[in-house]
């Protein structure tokens, strides 16, 4: 299995380079499976993910002319005999897995099959994360809340973090939760996002002093490209890795 683990999808010239590279081909001779699921526990869930579907979210990734593209339900695969979906996988070429929360995505990766389906797969799957969807792979990652957190997961640990914001100090709940355990190291996405206090550089230092692992820091214009054991950043924007 080959990863290519965005922030913002595909969203600039050098990260579709990286996703042609690592698919052997030309996205249009490639067929996909989207999968929404990590999108669900936020309000308007249902219509981000028809945009998704349709490509008219803001992270392109639907939208890039895949020869073919089905939508694989998490929540949905324990109800459906195993054969009929694995079979859709077995015969794809890339995996899209969009945004959302990752604890609650990582719960029904696990709870799906899917966690312990990939690596077993005995030809060169591609997996394309956005947002959540990168951060679920790490053998250990980190989220933050508003409080009080009522999510979907099995947290390792939760407690209050305070981070700097231009308004001011905000408490949030920080919590680390087990991942797919895809990857040797953590990603945290939206890197320097103005929306996103918590996830600047000085906050992200905060979360990987949290982590057992190496933690990558990416902003939108960033992906962390994965195959076999070689990690290469690719990026048209800024990122920082932190050492366990």
């Amino acid at each position: 299995m080959k990863l290519l683990l965005t922030s913002s999808g595909i969203s600039n010239p050098s990260i579709h380079g990286a996703l042609v590279d690592l698919l052997g081909k030309p996205i249009a001779e490639s067929n996909a499976l989207f999968i929404p699921t990590g999108i669900y526990p936020f309000p308007r869930s249902a219509g981000m993910a028809y945009q998704a579907i349709c490509g008219r979210a803001p992270t392109p990734l639907c939208e890039l002319g895949w020869k073919s593209l089905g939508v694989l339900e998490l929540t949905a695969l324990p109800s459906i005999e195993k054969k009929n979906w694995v079979s859709s996988i077995e015969e794809t070429d890339a995996l899209l897995v969009w945004g959302g929360d990752p604890l609650y995505l990582s719960y029904w990766m696990s709870q799906s099959g899917l966690t312990e389906l990939l690596p077993s797969l005995q030809r060169d799957l591609v997996y394309v994360g956005v947002s959540a969807g990168s951060m679920a792979v790490a053998p250990t990652f980190a989220e933050t809340y508003r409080k009080p957190y009522r999510g979907t997961g099995s947290p390792l640990t939760l407690e209050d973090m305070v981070f700097a914001s231009p308004q001011g100090e905000i408490s949030m709940n920080f919590i680390t939760a087990k991942g797919a355990g895809f990857t040797d190291f953590a990603l945290i996405p939206h890197a320097n996002h103005e929306d996103r206090p918590d996830a600047s550089f000085a906050g992200a230092e905060k979360w990987a002093a949290k982590l057992p692992v190496p933690m990558y820091a990416i902003d939108d214009q960033t992906a962390i490209k994965v195959t076999d054991d070689t990690v290469d950043v690719v990026s048209e924007g800024q990122w920082k890795l932190f050492n366990s």
